[in-house]
């Protein structure tokens, strides 16, 4: 009897694991249905049962072992009691209040990049997507993982790959590709999440005659080269219907002389309209980029008083060490301020975007330039705390020295080099309303990782520092509130949720997935 009702509670498990698409229309409080959390991307909770009072008693609730030779990049998915999370070659379903293995796929990629990070799944009702190393885009089934169609996205032959999940809007499905290494196109692009039927395509680069043509040079083919990559998942406003993105580099690849202009849509901030595509408006935030400065990081969308007005505002923690405050029915510059040392830019243009010194791009006998190729900050997502009017971000104070290795107009692919002299590890808490930073703190250590914020309205900032260790630190000013070791680099961000009353706090942390909570009574 005792089987037979341990069998009948796991298949009611399984045909609840379906979501429930409302929650994404609200701030995770019992679920956690995106890789954000929710379409604003602030990875912000408005949990408070751990709070700064009692956040000292927190104790492990669980941990799950993955066994995996690669650490864990993807924010897990918690939908139903269920967590879902993904490594690049293996897929995962375990208890969300236990930890215990509910389903675990292992599917090595053939070709694409099979070691780079993996963000995660994105989830429409009992359906998990997956972006896979070998540039495929794979349907499964939510309560066991079977696979239910695949799709060629790009061609991993030249190394596209897919890392980051999907944005779920209505019918929609919208993902972009990655890659790097060969000359390949950026683009985003909406499918049918039932049977993955192409809805609509948008390029970073545009096609001859489209607005930003004329920002490429024309006597070559370099517009085609590729870049402008789409790493990271986008956010959305469901009022304005518009999601946004962020953009890779343009290839080739910190060789400049190769394409003179500002190479338009490449380093930027898109909006575009999320049924049909069609572009609203850009801000580019690395012009013209020579640094490999990634414009990838996540436009978290918020509302507020800005100059004494109520605005509807996005906001970007840029690699390229720039902070901007964007309004975002418009694009129109609110706030661009460094908040980090730089030294690569004279100033803005009349569209409030940074004007590049030519003197710090690559040469053949090397240019110093602040900050180094792996930024300020990179994937590893920001937070904002709407109670402080902070924004959270780990970032990389650094200096690099930058070589052009192929110089003049027929450059292709990597067309130069880089080499990061000095980097350390900072975590910047910044005021929207002037970019000021309000304090930092040293994050740096010899573990490596580079892990993301989370902020709660337990006025708790969760995050990792590169030693290892797990830690909550006030809102306010950065002090330690609970921290304990990980045993390896954090490489993502926190999430919560709160089920059965019992509010959780998940870091992974190398191939570990760690569960804490208050203890329980």
């Amino acid at each position: 009897m005792k089987k037979l009702v341990i069998l009948l509670a796991f298949a009611a498990c399984l045909s609840a694991q379906e979501l429930d698409q409302s929650k994404l229309l609200k701030q995770p409080t019992d679920t956690w249905p995106m890789f954000n959390g929710d379409y604003s991307g602030r990875r912000y909770s408005p949990l408070t049962q751990i709070n700064q009072e009692n956040v000292k008693s927190l104790t492990l609730a669980w941990a799950y072992q993955t066994h995996a030779s690669t650490a864990v990049y993807s924010t897990p998915l918690e939908v139903n009691g269920i967590l879902y999370f993904t490594l690049p070659n293996d897929l995962y379903a375990i208890d969300a209040r236990t930890g215990r293995q509910i389903w675990h796929i292992n599917r090595p990629a053939q070709g694409g990049l099979p070691g780079a990070g993996h963000r995660g799944f994105a989830m429409y009702k009992d359906k998990l997507y997956f972006a896979s190393p070998d540039a495929q885009l794979i349907c499964l089934d939510a309560r066991n993982g079977k696979i239910l169609w695949q799709i060629q996205m790009a061609d991993p032959a030249l190394k596209a790959f897919g890392s980051a999940p999907p944005l779920v809007v209505g019918n929609h499905l919208i993902l972009g590709i990655s890659g790097d290494i060969a000359d390949l196109p950026g683009w985003l692009e909406s499918r049918d999440p039932d049977t993955g039927k192409l809805q609509w395509h948008w390029d970073s680069e545009p096609k001859e005659g489209e607005p930003g043509w004329e920002t490429w040079p024309h006597d070559t083919d370099v517009i085609t080269r590729g870049g402008g990559m789409t790493w990271l998942t986008g956010t959305y406003d469901p009022e304005l219907n518009l999601i946004y993105w962020g953009t890779g580099n343009p290839h080739p690849v910190e060789a400049g002389d190769a394409r003179p202009g500002s190479n338009l849509y490449t380093c930027a901030i898109v909006a575009l309209n999320a049924d049909t595509g069609k572009l609203v408006w850009y801000y580019q935030i690395s012009p013209h980029d020579t640094h490999d400065w990634d414009a990838i990081q996540t436009p978290i969308l918020f509302d507020g008083n800005f100059q004494g007005k109520p605005r509807k505002m996005l906001a970007q923690v840029s690699r390229n060490g720039l902070f901007a405050v964007l309004d975002r029915a418009t694009g129109k510059e609110l706030v661009v301020k460094p908040y980090l040392d730089i030294d690569w830019m004279k100033g803005l243009n009349d569209r409030g975007e940074p004007i590049p010194k030519k003197e710090t791009e690559p040469q053949l006998d090397g240019a110093l330039a602040k900050p180094g190729a792996a930024g300020g900050t990179n994937w590893n997502p920001s937070s904002f705390d709407p109670t402080t009017g902070l924004f959270f971000a780990q970032a990389r104070d650094s200096i690099g020295v930058y070589y052009v290795t192929m110089p003049g107009k027929n450059a292709e692919g990597w067309g130069g080099r880089d080499f990061i002299l000095h980097s350390k590890s900072v975590m910047y808490a910044i005021d929207y309303q002037t970019g000021k930073v309000r304090w930092t703190r040293d994050m740096s250590g010899s573990r490596g990782g580079f892990a993301g914020t989370l902020a709660t309205a337990g006025h708790l900032v969760f995050t990792a520092n590169d030693s290892g260790m797990l830690m909550a630190l006030d809102p306010a000013t950065g002090k330690t509130l609970w921290h304990t070791y990980g045993g390896g680099g954090s490489t993502t961000s926190p999430m919560t949720y709160e089920l059965d009353g019992r509010q959780y706090v998940i870091i992974p942390s190398d191939g570990v997935v760690y569960a804490w909570a208050l203890p329980a009574h």
